[in-house]
């Protein structure tokens, strides 16, 4: 989600046009090697400064021994503690078995609350753009393109906010190497002092592919019966879209909210519902606040945020909807992201 975003510091510049030649399975390095061939600047992940980088160059950042420390000191409490209030992980050993149970969750729990971590915001296209809007997306899209997922986190509700007994959020932890994958150095250290265990993640870590397989199969997306619950979610719908798809995103916003609308058919995001309010502000923190709502499990991991975000909607629909949000005026809208049409 979003408060993983942007903490790369000063520009990274990427070829909108040429954004197909940093893809399609490539490694970071040659997936900058080809940026250079192509004449676009590359920001160097981990230090945040704009740099050209030439073939060959390794964008990848070696994990010291405080990360390590870091790392090894938050594992069990950050598991422990989610488990407790009843969120799953999930990694490569454990995922089909968690499927079964999310089948059968979803036929009495259809509103599914959303979001993911990914490791920060390290490129700008350049080139010319016939709207701010056209450069936002193709900002989601440049990053998306070069990025891995690092966590997605489900919550499942019924249609009056109530939970299944037992686990309700599943927080599905992905492959990922701080040596090999790119980043921004300040979403790495947010993502850690958050209980984020990256040594794990490149361990035991999910392949996105099998994820995508299971999800498809699980009928949670491609499904006009499924609510998707969001907070200012356009990263987090880019990432699952391309995981889903196994393809770079489109390169035109309006063919991105086509392929939105066949995968997740509707979709709330909490951000655009917020403009209908007058004095709810700020993140998903500030608002569950705002709400008197109660977060459970550690911030900044998905399966925590998924959580608040899920009981943010319930409790936003109640006090500012008179519990009846229009499925006409609101669905299929994302925050920032609202041409559609």
């Amino acid at each position: 989600m979003p408060s993983a975003y942007g903490h790369a510091n000063g520009p990274h510049l990427v070829n909108a046009n040429s954004i197909a030649a940093l893809t399609n399975g490539q490694t970071p390095a040659a997936a900058l090697a080809a940026a250079s061939a192509a004449n676009t600047a590359t920001l160097s992940p981990h230090r945040g400064q704009a740099n050209q980088i030439g073939p060959g160059q390794h964008s990848g950042h070696h994990v010291n021994q405080n990360q390590q420390a870091q790392q090894s000191a938050s594992l069990s409490l950050s598991m422990s503690s989610n488990e407790t209030v009843g969120i799953r992980e999930v990694w490569a050993h454990n995922m089909e078995e968690e499927f079964v149970r999310i089948r059968k969750i979803v036929q009495h729990y259809p509103f599914v609350a959303m979001d993911t971590e990914f490791p920060g915001c390290v490129a700008k296209p350049v080139g010319t753009f016939t709207s701010n809007s056209e450069y936002l997306y193709q900002i989601m899209r440049s990053n998306i393109t070069l990025l891995k997922i690092i966590q997605i986190g489900l919550t499942f509700m019924n249609a009056e906010g109530k939970k299944p007994d037992g686990y309700c959020t599943w927080q599905f932890n992905f492959r990922f190497n701080l040596n090999e994958d790119m980043y921004a150095q300040e979403s790495i250290e947010l993502l850690t002092n958050s209980g984020i265990q990256f040594s794990k993640h490149d361990q035991d870590g999910i392949d996105p592919t099998e994820f995508a397989v299971l999800l498809i199969g699980s009928g949670v997306v491609l499904s006009d019966n499924i609510s998707w619950l969001s907070f200012h979610s356009g990263y987090d719908f880019g990432y699952l879209l391309k995981i889903l798809t196994d393809q770079q995103l489109p390169k035109k916003e309006t063919e991105f909210f086509e392929l939105l609308k066949i995968y997740f058919p509707r979709v709330y995001d909490l951000k655009y519902l917020m403009k209908s309010t007058k004095d709810l502000k700020g993140g998903l923190q500030e608002v569950a606040e705002q709400l008197a709502l109660i977060r459970k499990g550690p911030q900044h991991q998905a399966g925590s945020d998924s959580l608040l975000t899920g009981e943010t909607f319930f409790k936003l629909k109640e006090m500012y909807f008179e519990n009846d949000i229009e499925e006409k005026r609101y669905s299929g809208f994302i925050y920032e992201r609202e041409n559609r049409d």
